[in-house]
């Protein structure tokens, strides 16, 4: 394999890899978000519901509706009221946006160099465009452009004349 390839495949590797590092630590945000506020609700199981919740992260559109299932069947079929059941479903939507317009962007600024608007907008777009596959292959396709991005030149050290 030339260099050239080699050195590429390096960078789309460690871009994948970076954008797999910051989906693991917004699932382990979003399972310890959706643990505080089952348990806070008293929702049996909360443990559980809140460890599927984070794995249902790495699965885009369905799996915030995935985990939601779960906790409201279990407040169905342990006799809660309906207040309850609301709470729960607006703890779904809350989690949802603090996911996808903080955590989610946030992350993979930090881990990837994506910036901010752009892991908000190009998902969407794509998601336009190609419905399903856009918004499943997004984020690790900006993760790979942005790796190919040339970074910053650092500022030349300031020239101290004599004194």
């Amino acid at each position: 394999m030339p260099n050239d390839l080699r050195t590429h495949a390096r960078t789309a590797g460690t871009a994948l890899f970076n954008w797999w590092k910051a989906v693991t630590l917004e699932a382990l945000c979003v399972a310890v978000l959706w643990w505080i506020g089952l348990f806070l609700l008293g929702v049996p199981w909360a443990p559980v519901w809140a460890l599927i919740g984070g794995l249902m992260t790495f699965i885009p559109n369905f799996g915030g509706v995935i985990t939601v299932i779960f906790p409201v069947l279990m407040i169905l079929f342990s006799g809660h009221d309906m207040y309850r059941l609301g709470l729960v479903l607006g703890l779904y939507a809350v989690i949802v946006v603090i996911d996808q317009l903080a955590l989610q962007p946030l992350l993979l600024k930090r881990v990837s160099r994506i910036p901010i608007w752009a892991s908000i907008v190009v998902p969407i777009a794509l998601g336009i465009i190609i419905p399903f596959w856009g918004v499943l292959l997004g984020p690790p396709l900006l993760a790979i452009i942005y790796a190919f991005r040339k970074p910053p030149q650092p500022l030349p050290p300031p020239q101290t004349g004599p004194r």
